[in-house]
């Protein structure tokens, strides 16, 4: 029935594998407070920790994971770690998360959202 819709086509398993993985990790707030702060910048365990609200050590099991997943990036210097969102790919998605949430929680028409999401 679908195979004769014109333009049909379906994501193959390891698509949608993949894609399920990244939703899985983002259903978590700290880390969409997390990620949300690295678009603004690079940033240190510490101060993401101050910023989502989360201790330090929590706000690392956080990072290791969404490095994993290529979410972020890391970069050593000295001792020191800094990290940043790994492309534009996570901006735009966690944008559009978010002006969904927007949408729902103020049951809104498909016009712009009235906090700016950037």
């Amino acid at each position: 029935m679908h195979t004769s819709l014109p333009d049909f086509d379906m994501p193959n398993e390891e698509q949608v594998h993949l894609a399920a993985e990244t939703f899985r990790l983002l259903a978590d707030p700290t880390r969409i407070k997390v990620l949300w702060a690295l678009l603004q910048g690079e940033s240190s365990v510490a101060c993401l920790a101050e910023l989502a609200g989360a201790a330090p050590t929590a706000v690392s099991q956080h990072l290791a994971k969404l490095r994993l997943a290529g979410l972020v990036k890391g970069r050593r210097e000295g001792t020191f770690v800094y990290y940043s969102a790994a492309d534009d790919h996570v901006r735009r998605l966690l944008r559009q998360a978010l002006f969904h949430a927007d949408h729902i929680d103020r049951n809104l028409s498909d016009g712009p959202t009235s906090r700016p999401v950037t």
